[in-house]
């Protein structure tokens, strides 16, 4: 490979104006893929399968008109005042209106359905005071008629038929309107227009399933309400109208980038070397994102997912070239020519970068193991962009190199400092193995406490309307209306009339008897009757523990009596059943990674305990990030700092896309500097001599690295997405601990203790084992024996006038 990728870069570095137009002409060609096939993207984040999905999916077949995608628009008042009636009416309007347009099925008059709930409860209540009237009266005439017949009164039989006809008619009204009054009083708290009449919530359902509304509809609804209300109204929209597609490059992560270009600006000393990496990594997220998203014309795609491939796109783009780059640099300045040099670099950490991206590749793509499609989908569109920037790294940067020329240096570089020759002290390393172990420890504590979930309304932004829709429907209509739940009953024979009401009542009690639930209004059934539906109103948001536990108990109660099989949806339902899918493919997920990784590390270090070590230390990194996260988002700590408001759960799909992206990244770093340690090895140094002398050689550029890295991701911690916020968040921080904690400190230490023994390796599994030279020292041989013997060859020529003319010397003498 090492020899492969030589000869790769002094073709591309001879024909570097050809490479670069190759490279511009496959950016065009994936960007006019992207545009002629590209898709539309989904923020809704679903499993096929799960028990809500398969809720939803016979709602979607067997009741429709409650199974569409839905969100909600909540009027209010600008003075905090109760609207008036001109105000009513005009929304009423706008509300018609907004149900003509395109992809949308259907609005719901807030104040007119008030009203109506209003007088049918009022009606139920006049009805049921009639009816007991009545039953007074009748009881009354009963009272009467049995004094008579006591005094021995004859014929009275006909006015007891009378009284017996009447109370049974009034018998069944009776029980058909405490029915009624029933079923009120579990709904009575679901509002449309809260109680001082300053706000009112109106659904909008569409004419798609929530994952199938295109942005247009979303954007023709707000655009439309927004120009057609009243003076004096205001409106705020719920997540699921909001929620689209999310920026990709704000100033965030343009202040990220510019992090990266000083720090890249400092280490090479020279803009122009300093814009190469930056330059590589730009075109490599542009043809790995716009290939990617070309895809989703055919595959459903998260919104997240090409924010994710920027995300690595740019980081990894950046490093692989900075580390062929550097490895340039150096050999200038030790003197090889400038051709050979590229080769070289090309060959050597060329040959690295292709090692450190075989296993981030192999980590995003396992994702596909999980058996969850859109992780599965996130990982493949990762592990392109990752691709992508290896290519481009490996053939891109030495046509750069060559077409920079000596501008790559500046006047004040100079040749690295000599590698040192004494380890350092045992006690040393024995403390900072404790010293690391602690901290790591420490922050990995609050890890224990994790809880996984899905961001809703209060995670957004506190200048965004679905924040204020979100907090507005809190304050005035109750937590749990954020995140009502919509249970089915499937019952055993159609219900019809008056055993429908019956029915509905029977189950809305049960349903409503259950711990942490507020109302429960029945929403509909199936045209056979035999599908009822009920919508749940819990006490808390659909991010509660207390919600979460109500899904749980909803479903442990099925079947009722009588063979009713009941089902759950909902936001909250779909939390637990994603978590617990994630839950249950996170073994098996996580040993493929590791196994896979741990044989391409005994490949590369030729050992047994650095692999296994790198492992640990991996695991511990990890957990430190697990920590980090739970104590901000989840608990609140610094939550000024990064923008979190409202904490919490951790974002439910967040642990296992970390596993996979910063096992990769980490073992890049392992790979850096551990190969220099095995090289320094290899060329007959001590171990613990040789453990100093790799981190002297690798750690300026795997500094340079991970500050780039961590800068690029954490760029997106300012995002306006909540998710993206959490993830940039969770890479940028799990790069910070594994770089600067484990890789550049622990391990060393770790390998210093260790000794020889670190390098050890069963003699079999080393004669079986291929030579893989990652770092290309076997290349470096032959290409320094090849140049000392044209130098040997050349001095002898240039000597050969001299040796002539001392011969004709002597003879003459």
């Amino acid at each position: 490979m090492a020899e492969f990728l030589y000869r790769l870069g002094r073709w591309c570095a001879r024909r570097a104006w050809t490479v670069l137009a190759s490279w511009i002409v496959i950016l065009g060609l994936s960007v006019t893929g992207y545009l002629a096939a590209g898709g539309t993207l989904s923020s809704q984040v679903t499993i096929p399968g799960t028990e809500t999905a398969k809720v939803t999916d016979k709602l979607a077949d067997r009741l429709p008109s409650v199974a569409g995608g839905n969100g909600t628009l909540v009027f209010h008042t600008s003075d905090g005042s109760a609207f008036t009636a001109a105000q009513r009416t005009a929304i009423a309007a706008l509300l018609t209106t907004t149900g003509e347009l395109d992809g949308v099925a259907a609005t719901r008059d807030p104040f007119a359905t008030q009203q109506q709930v209003d007088e049918q409860t009022a009606q139920v209540a006049e009805g049921r005071r009639q009816v007991e009237a009545g039953l007074e009266q009748l009881d009354a005439g009963q009272r009467q008629l049995n004094g008579a017949r006591a005094l021995g009164v004859q014929g009275l039989e006909e006015q007891q038929a009378t009284l017996n006809e009447q109370r049974a008619e009034l018998e069944p009204q009776r029980r058909q309107l405490e029915r009624s009054q029933q079923v009120l009083t579990m709904s009575s708290k679901i509002r449309t227009v809260s109680e001082d009449g300053t706000a009112a919530v109106a659904p909008v359902v569409f004419t798609e399933a929530q994952m199938d509304v295109t942005p247009e509809t979303k954007e023709g609804v707000v655009d439309h309400v927004r120009a057609g209300l009243p003076t004096g109204v205001e409106v705020e929209f719920s997540n699921e109208i909001t929620q689209s597609v999310p920026e990709i490059l704000g100033v965030g992560e343009i202040a990220g980038l510019v992090v990266a270009a000083i720090t890249l600006l400092v280490m090479l000393g020279t803009a122009i070397a300093a814009a190469l990496p930056i330059i590589s990594a730009l075109a490599g997220v542009g043809i790995g994102v716009t290939a990617s998203l070309s895809l989703s014309g055919v595959v459903d795609m998260l919104s997240i997912t090409p924010v994710l491939g920027v995300m690595l796109g740019l980081a990894v783009g950046i490093d692989y070239c900075l580390f062929i780059l550097n490895r340039h640099r150096r050999q200038l300045l030790e003197g090889a020519g400038f051709h050979e040099s590229i080769g070289l670099a090309n060959g050597t950490s060329g040959n690295a970068v292709v090692f450190a991206g075989a296993t981030v590749l192999v980590a995003l793509l396992a994702l596909n193991v999980t058996g969850v499609p859109f992780l599965g989908l996130m990982g493949t569109v990762g592990a392109i962009c990752v691709a992508v920037a290896v290519l481009i790294a490996i053939t891109l940067t030495p046509a750069l190199l060559a077409l920079i020329g000596p501008r790559v240096l500046n006047r004040r570089a100079r040749k690295p400092s000599a590698a040192p020759t004494e380890p350092i002290g045992t006690g040393r390393a024995v403390l900072t193995v404790i010293a690391g172990l602690a901290v790591l420890v420490v922050v990995a504590l609050p890890a224990l406490s994790m809880r996984l979930g899905l961001p809703d309304g209060s995670s957004e932004a506190q200048d965004s309307t679905q924040y204020r829709a979100y907090q507005l429907i809190q304050e005035k209509f109750g937590a749990g209306v954020n995140g009502p739940l919509l249970v089915t009953a499937e019952l055993p024979a159609p219900a019809v009339g008056d055993d429908l009401l019956a029915a509905q009542a029977e189950i809305g009690t049960v349903l409503l008897a259950q711990q942490n639930v507020t109302a429960v209004a029945p929403v509909g059934q199936s045209g056979d009757n035999t599908l009822l539906a009920f919508q749940v109103i819990p006490d808390d948001g659909p991010s509660s523990s207390s919600t979460e536990q109500l899904v749980r108990d909803l479903r442990s109660i099925s079947p009722l009596p009588g063979d009713v099989a009941l089902g759950v949806a909902g936001s909250a339902s779909g939390n637990i059943d994603i978590s617990a899918k994630l839950a249950d493919a996170l073994p098996g997920y996580l040993s493929v990674v590791v196994g896979l990784s741990m044989v391409i590390m005994v490949f590369v270090f030729r050992s047994i305990l650095v692999p296994v070590t790198a492992t640990l230390g991996f695991i511990l990194s990890l957990f430190a990030t697990f920590g980090g996260l739970t104590a901000i988002f989840q608990w609140g700590w610094l939550g000024e700092i990064f923008g979190v408001h409202d904490p919490n759960p951790v974002l439910s799909f967040l642990p296992t896309i970390l596993i996979g992206i910063l096992f990769g990244l980490a073992m890049d770093y392992q790979l850096f500097l551990v190969s220099g340690m095995r090289e320094a090895y290899a060329h007959g140094a001590p171990a613990r001599v040789a453990v100093r002398q790799g981190v002297h050689a690798g750690r300026t550029v795997v500094i340079a690295a991970a500050i780039i890295m961590i800068s690029v991701f954490g760029g997106f911690i300012f995002s306006n997405s909540a998710i993206i916020t959490s993830l940039g968040f969770g890479l940028s921080f799990g790069v910070l601990v594994d770089a600067f904690l484990v890789r550049m400190l622990l391990i060393p230490a770790v390998m210093h203790l260790l000794g020889d023994s670190a390098w050890w390796i069963p003699k079999w599994l080393d004669r079986v084992l291929p030579d893989v030279d990652v770092e290309g020292a076997a290349l470096e041989r032959r290409h320094s024996a090849a140049t000392e013997g044209v130098e040997q060859a050349q001095q002898q020529v240039d000597g050969a006038p001299a040796q002539l003319a001392a011969g004709e010397d002597r003879r003459g003498a």
